[in-house]
């Protein structure tokens, strides 16, 4: 039995862990984000008569002299990192010499840009008073490596000048090995996952239970324990950083029994994909370092075969959050075994949601809605078979909820845009809206939005309502993909791109245009349906 998309996930995966990854985010001081804000921070709390940006050194030399002092206290090392230079890298290192449980593993300065206040002086009938604005600067920033009790690996960024943006850098993967060795829980582990686990029920539980919570706890704990530019005065006063999601990473690894499942996934994966959805580039990526001087793919960076060491992946992107698929490889035996599926979502609004640290689990839940569709459409892919009862009632004018549904007929140029279209919007948890879908109905059909315009794009997506083939998100003008819209999409264009549009030139009466076993084929039907005229004494028409 060949192997498809479908058996391959269903019998060969030995383990599957929903789990949240990497998790970027922002820290921020509410009450320090405007010039007002500043000139009461400086003046009324602080109690400076004038507000005036002479008051920042003072602060700054306080939080770098707390930062060598925690340096030379515990010996902890400090490196300058240099433009350019990969910074986890550089601490990887550092991390492999570190011997304590927990504790500050380097300290790292780095010039970076950010946005801070820049004072104007200005006079008037009260004095002399400074004007502020917030404006780019270039500032030195610390990083803080940490090995956390309970998250392990992690760092926390500071900038040195008022507001002090903080950027804060957590491993999901990382939080959930640290809870199975308390709880004595045996594990194989990937660079950052799992390759096997002795209780998987109990791994995904613990994934499930990383709360908004357990990330605030790791702030609060080391705001106490590191040097911070606002004192613990300060914070109490209302001038403490809150945390916003800059960035989630929500994967879905599934780690199959044999490594060989693992490429039989993918060369199904590859040439189940190519043309559905209008893909916009479909690379190879080579473990070869590009610099100014490689030349360009059309030299020598292309193949038409897969060879060993080129690493497969797939992306599909949305607005600024994208999807990738590969291989996890970075332990011995686990080479082509471990599939991870990964949604980044790089900003909130995509989804729909807020930034602030509460919406986590929302998040988290939309990024692992969009991995299971993304799977479920690639399972979909190579079964989607329609019944005959069910092309009807797709090509024909039916009544729907009292209203009625005009067909959407197999073969139309609009219909088949639609169905192509619908292929590269069924993995979006919170839906697209008309202008979203519509720019690629368009350029299906070779027009301009001028000429298909939105009503034109209402019409249809009431069409493909009525259908059943979409859903309207209830109080939005938002819809999803259904099951059966989406087998509608898949089988409809599946056979309109493979089978009507490359057989389309033996339609043609030119012979040369034929195919040779096909030619033969429509020469004996020819004869057949000759001999059946004859029979029943027909004539052919002139």
């Amino acid at each position: 039995m060949l192997a498809n998309l479908h058996s391959i996930l269903q019998n060969h995966v030995s383990l599957t862990v929903s789990c949240i990854d990497r998790v970027y985010l922002n820290g921020y001081v509410p009450k320090l984000q405007t010039s007002g804000q500043l000139c009461y921070f400086l003046r009324d709390h602080l109690g400076y008569p004038i507000p005036s940006p002479a008051l920042f050194r003072p602060m700054h030399d306080r939080f770098v002299r707390g930062v060598e002092d925690l340096a030379a206290e515990q010996q902890i090392p400090v490196v300058h990192f240099e433009r350019g230079q990969r910074k986890d890298d550089v601490a990887a290192g550092y991390r492999e010499r570190f011997t304590e449980p927990e504790g500050v593993v380097l300290i790292g300065v780095a010039q970076e840009r950010a946005i801070s206040f820049k004072a104007q002086e200005a006079h008037g009938e009260m004095g002399r008073f400074f004007n502020f604005s917030r404006q780019p600067v270039s500032v030195n920033h610390y990083y803080f490596y940490l090995q956390d009790p309970a998250w392990g690996p992690a760092f926390v960024k500071v900038g040195t000048y008022l507001p002090y943006p903080v950027r804060v850098c957590l491993n999901g993967h990382e939080w959930v090995k640290q809870q199975l060795r308390k709880e004595g829980i045996g594990f194989d582990s990937l660079d950052n996952g799992f390759l096997s686990c002795k209780d998987p029920d109990r791994l995904q539980a613990i994934c499930d239970a990383l709360s908004p919570e357990e990330v605030q706890s790791f702030f609060d704990r080391w705001v106490q324990r590191l040097p911070w530019p606002l004192t613990a005065t300060d914070r109490t006063a209302g001038f403490g950083h809150h945390l916003a999601l800059w960035q989630l990473e929500v994967s879905l690894t599934q780690v199959f029994d044999q490594p060989v499942q693992g490429r039989h996934f993918f060369e199904e994966l590859i040439r189940e994909n190519l043309d559905l959805g209008r893909p916009d580039r479909v690379s190879l990526l080579f473990p070869t370092k590009l610099i100014r001087t490689t030349p360009a793919p059309t030299f020598g960076y292309r193949t038409r075969v897969i060879t060993e060491g080129v690493s497969p992946s797939l992306h599909v992107e949305y607005k600024h959050s994208h999807v990738k698929q590969y291989f996890k490889a970075e332990a011995p035996g686990a080479e082509g075994r471990a599939l991870r599926t990964e949604t980044t979502i790089n900003n909130p609004a995509d989804f729909y949601s807020p930034k602030g640290l509460p919406h986590l689990p929302f998040l988290r839940a939309a990024g692992a809605q969009v991995n299971r569709k993304l799977l479920e459409v690639e399972r979909i892919s190579q079964s989607c078979t329609l019944s005959q009862e069910a092309l009807d009632r797709l090509q024909h004018p039916t009544l729907e909820a009292g209203s009625r549904a005009p067909g959407l007929r197999f073969g139309d140029p609009r219909v088949m845009a639609l169905f192509q279209a619908l292929c590269g919007f069924a993995h979006l948890p919170q839906g697209f809206r008309n202008r979203d879908l519509r720019p690629h109905i368009a350029g299906l059909l070779g027009l301009d939005e001028t000429t298909y315009t939105a009503n034109k794009m209402t019409y249809d997506l009431r069409r493909l309502r009525l259908k059943g083939l979409i859903h309207r998100i209830p109080g939005t003008t938002r819809y999803t993909v259904t099951t059966y819209g989406l087998h509608v999409a898949l089988f409809s264009t599946k056979v309109y791109l493979r089978i009507l549009r490359p057989g389309w030139a033996a339609l043609t009466p030119d012979p040369d245009n034929i195919p040779r076993p096909l030619a033969e084929a429509l020469l004996q039907v020819d004869t057949e349906v000759k001999t059946l005229c004859e029979a029943a004494n027909l004539e052919t028409a002139a």
